[in-house]
């Protein structure tokens, strides 16, 4: 397969070059965060208000962390919005 002409470099290494591999990197991450808290949300029947009140935040704040596109979200709040759902955020360096 290395002799295949057409095949290209991974999409993080053309990325890497672009540098826009940690930009994309961290978009990807909100993204996943994001539809993990929703489908916890609907497994337990909290609507937005509800895990506003819950979290002594506002709706609008709720409504950025669901934001996949929003990146201003501190990691305190996921961990907040996660534990209301009986979730926890783990980080780790790899």
């Amino acid at each position: 397969m290395a002799d295949n002409q057409h095949r290209g470099s991974s999409l993080d290494s053309f990325l890497e070059e672009q540098g826009v591999l940690a930009e994309f990197q961290a978009k990807a991450i909100k993204e996943v965060i994001a539809w993990q808290l929703a489908e916890a949300m609907k497994e337990r029947k909290l609507s937005k208000s509800r895990l506003a009140t819950l979290m002594h935040t506002s709706r609008t704040q709720v409504n950025r962390v669901l934001d996949p596109t929003d990146g201003n979200v501190t990691i305190e709040t996921l961990q907040r919005a996660a534990e209301i759902v009986g979730r926890r955020v783990q980080l780790q360096l790899v």
